[in-house]
């Protein structure tokens, strides 16, 4: 899992960067702050979690201590001695630069998955002592910008999801700024498929953002489990989130990070858009100008005008990113990978990707089209609002319904 920040990125180091096996990967260009989105299937490599956690001193009674509480935490399920702990604590002055959490596993005190659940446990249980009103109830996923748990609002007896900021960015005012534009973004929306945000606020120094707690699997990890979505079912999704972004674009707001990992699909089947940390007001001219020349978005979906870092980006952006999205989802790909996230960008500038139909003959030709004019690379080409790309995608869904309606009858 890449925990890469990439604040105040070069470009010309964009090269260096490694694409990940999925889309985690967010590009900066010139941006002085870009963080990761977060979703929970970014959490996957225990052991890189393990490497880059835990305190790079020796075990301390501070309260603050993670490796303290997990270690105590260890001892009082039964899973390590008092005498196991103490020989961590003097192997430490053997290797300076490892971290107590680290020799737990290393020493085989622990295993990666138990020293994993138990400083999840700890987090879980220091994060509701701070958050009041909320029993947290576990935690959703964690990456280098947010922390989600599951929680419950003990008010209204309703089941939330909190994204918490990690302390090490509270005194971060950019951090913090960002986080509260993502709440404020999110507040202005009420749309049945966008997640819906209930509050933000901070207590004893921890800022977080409370949300509708959604059960379901993101598109990405639905597209990990059957490789393809079928044609009809991918049109059903494409739609909800093409009303959802018009949602959005009519209240003066872009999203610029539309991908399968920010789309969740509920048990009952219905798709959320989610994550708005990238969110902008399309009117805001003052901060698009300032903007200018940065990269925001995540390489595998992002538009060629947001890879350029235009000044005007607008809706077109966000169907650009759905229409990557929707080819994803017809394929099993994104419409272009490479060796890094440079590579990958400068196809979205210069390249057209393969037809859905020819990587996939079960898609139509015509909805392959209405892919490719959604991944237009001049904006003119494009479809221009949600709505002028709804009809479209209305009428091949009813041309499937009509199909499907003909063979049953005969």
């Amino acid at each position: 899992m890449p925990h890469d920040e990439h604040i105040n990125e070069d470009p010309s180091e964009l090269s260096k960067l490694p694409m990940p096996e999925d889309d985690t990967l967010p590009a900066s260009g010139k941006s002085s702050f870009n963080p990761p989105t977060v979703t929970p299937s970014d959490f996957d490599d225990t052991s890189m979690q393990i490497e880059e956690i835990g305190s790079t001193s020796p075990v301390s009674s501070s309260s603050d201590s993670y490796d303290a509480a997990v270690a105590r935490l260890a001892v009082k399920r039964g899973f390590a001695s008092d005498e196991q702990v103490d020989a961590v604590s003097l192997a430490l002055g053997h290797e300076p630069d490892a971290s107590f959490g680290q020799l737990l596993v290393k020493l085989q005190v622990l295993t990666p998955t138990q020293y994993e659940r138990l400083r999840t446990d700890v987090e879980t249980e220091r994060t509701g002592q701070r958050i009041p009103g909320f029993t947290m109830l576990g935690k959703i996923g964690a990456g280098a910008s947010a922390t989600v748990f599951k929680a419950r609002q003990t008010s209204l007896d309703r089941l939330v999801a909190i994204k918490v900021l990690p302390k090490r960015f509270s005194k971060h005012q950019e951090f913090i700024d960002r986080f509260y534009a993502e709440g404020r973004a999110a507040a202005q929306l009420n749309h049945p498929n966008i997640v819906q945000a209930y509050d933000v606020g901070n207590a004893d120094d921890c800022h977080y953002f409370v949300m509708e707690f959604v059960e379901g699997d993101t598109v990405y990890e639905l597209t990990q489990k059957t490789g393809t979505v079928d044609e009809e079912r991918a049109l059903e999704i494409v739609i909800e989130l093409a009303d959802a972004l018009k949602h959005a674009h009519d209240n003066d707001l872009i999203h610029r990070d539309v991908k399968p990992k920010n789309i969740i699909i509920t048990e009952a089947g219905t798709s959320k858009l989610a994550d708005l940390g990238l969110a902008r007001a399309i009117s805001d001219i003052e901060k698009a100008q300032a903007e200018t020349g940065q990269t925001f978005g995540t390489p595998y979906y992002m538009s060629p005008e947001q890879v350029r870092g235009d000044t005007d980006i607008g809706p077109p952006a966000d169907i650009y990113g759905l229409g990557a999205t929707f080819y994803h989802m017809l394929t099993g790909d994104p419409p272009f990978s490479g060796k890094s996230s440079k590579q990958v960008m400068e196809c979205h500038l210069n390249e057209m990707p393969k037809p859905p139909d020819e990587r996939n003959r079960n898609v139509s030709p015509g909805v392959s089209d209405v892919v490719l004019k959604m991944l237009a690379k001049p904006i003119e080409q494009r479809y221009a609002t949600c709505d002028d790309l709804l009809d479209e995608l209305r009428a091949w869904k009813s041309f499937h319904i009509l199909k499907r309606g003909e063979a049953d009858r005969s």
